[in-house]
């Protein structure tokens, strides 16, 4: 049975206006609490489309397509579904499912999106292409190979970063690494984590150990940036994805999710770095016809 539609004006001839309902909370501007962490949308840093976080009961925060799908269209094995405020990774009986945005993120060819989901992929490979047309979105430069790659900045693009004796990957460099509290003009700060002035980190090549009841890995070990040694308050302010200024503001809202994912050496192995991180890369040629010009 389905309900009837409401008319388009009133009796006496004044228009309806129909409210929209939004199916996620959002923050009042406002106001300074803290952020609410059920379905805060956000685009995605590699193509620029719109998704959904919502916290998982058992894990981090799990990034969904922002809009609901027949479930017939969708895979049982790609379905989920949201119940108070929490994503569950199956179907709620439901004609309607929700869906990872990694199933069909149009810039991952691993692993392939199932054919009933192709449509979705191509449409969304058509939008990242008119916000890249538009200049909204720039996507993240790609990692070259080859021998230009030697010349170039050598810095993992995800990280590993060791804080409060725990480990995590980040999303993107460590310099580039974004603060999460909300500004006076209710907009996400653009300072970032890492400051000239704070204590100082360094980058440590620590054992590749893997977690708890796995098997340990062939690498012996990989470059983390060593969070561990400067001050308790700085690593906390870290973990909460702060720059100094807000560190200092507690009332002050978050607009965005920390970015911190727990580091797992099998899930994550394609972002271990056996080498410490180098401003530049000298060519081997460059280097041998320095040393031969050497009196």
């Amino acid at each position: 049975m389905r309900s009837t539609p409401p008319a388009s004006r009133h009796w006496d001839g004044s228009p309806v206006l129909a409210h929209r309902v939004r199916r996620s909370l959002q923050v009042c501007p406002d106001g300074v609490s803290r952020l609410l962490r059920c379905g805060q949308s956000g685009r995605y840093r590699d193509c620029g489309n719109r998704i959904e976080w919502y916290h998982r009961s058992t894990e981090r925060a799990v990034r969904l397509h922002p809009q609901e799908l027949p479930a017939t269209r969708v895979p049982a094995v790609c379905r989920w579904h949201v119940s108070s405020g929490v994503a569950h990774p199956a179907g709620d009986g439901s004609s309607w499912c929700r869906l990872p945005h990694a199933v069909v993120c149009p810039t991952r060819d691993t692993p392939p999106t199932p054919p009933e989901l192709a449509g979705l992929r191509r449409s969304l490979a058509v939008d990242t292409r008119r916000l890249i047309d538009a200049g909204v979105f720039t996507p993240p430069p790609a990692s070259p190979d080859g021998p230009a790659s030697q010349q170039a900045v050598c810095r993992p693009a995800r990280p590993s970063v060791q804080l409060l004796y725990l480990r995590y990957l980040a999303s993107q460099p460590v310099e580039e690494i974004q603060c999460v509290a909300q500004t006076r003009r209710r907009d996400r700060c653009t300072s970032p984590l890492f400051t000239p002035g704070a204590p100082a980190c360094a980058w440590a090549l620590v054992p590749a150990t893997a977690s708890s009841g796995q098997l340990a890995l062939p690498a012996e070990v990989m470059a983390v940036y060593d969070l561990n040694l400067v001050p308790y308050a700085e690593q906390l302010r870290w973990r909460a994805q702060r720059c100094p200024q807000h560190a200092a503001a507690p009332t002050a809202a978050d607009l965005a999710v920390a970015d911190w994912e727990p580091f797992d050496p099998l899930r994550h192995h394609e972002h271990i770095h056996t080498r410490l991180p180098a401003t530049t890369r000298r060519p081997r040629s460059a280097d041998r016809a320095r040393h031969t010009a050497r009196p």
